[in-house]
């Protein structure tokens, strides 16, 4: 029962994030001004990436080195980001209320790794 708790909300944050990063994604593919760029990759392509990895992992209960590979990266990508943006040296995409997604992302992550630990640490306690 834990588990499918768990999961629950591992699968509503992955979801809620890959479909609010795929409004950036979409915008940077028409308009090329979505999201910011590192060496010509938009970061906002690589956030999602680090969504759907996570997911596919949960999806087949596989491979958690991958799922905590692309969170941990994508929390990285969130924590510099969302310090830059705190010291006004950089500037995230904002939501329609000003709030910078950059945040957002680091809460998500941050929330996907500690549900996952979680879940991997029930999972192994769980008597068959």
């Amino acid at each position: 029962m834990k588990n499918n708790i768990l999961s629950f909300f591992i699968y509503t944050l992955l979801a809620i994030g890959i479909i609010g990063v795929s409004g950036l994604v979409v915008t940077e593919i028409q308009t090329g001004n979505g999201c910011p760029k590192i060496l010509s990759i938009p970061m906002c392509v690589v956030i999602l990436i680090c969504f759907i990895a996570p997911l596919l992992s949960h999806i087949y209960k596989k491979w958690n080195f991958l799922y905590f590979f692309f969170t941990g990266s994508a929390l990285l990508i969130a924590t510099i980001a969302s310090i830059l943006q705190f010291t006004n040296n950089a500037e995230c995409p904002k939501d329609s209320n000003g709030t910078p997604m950059c945040y957002f992302s680091f809460l998500i992550f941050f929330s996907l790794i500690l549900l996952n630990i979680f879940y991997v640490k029930s999972s192994k306690t769980k008597a068959y």
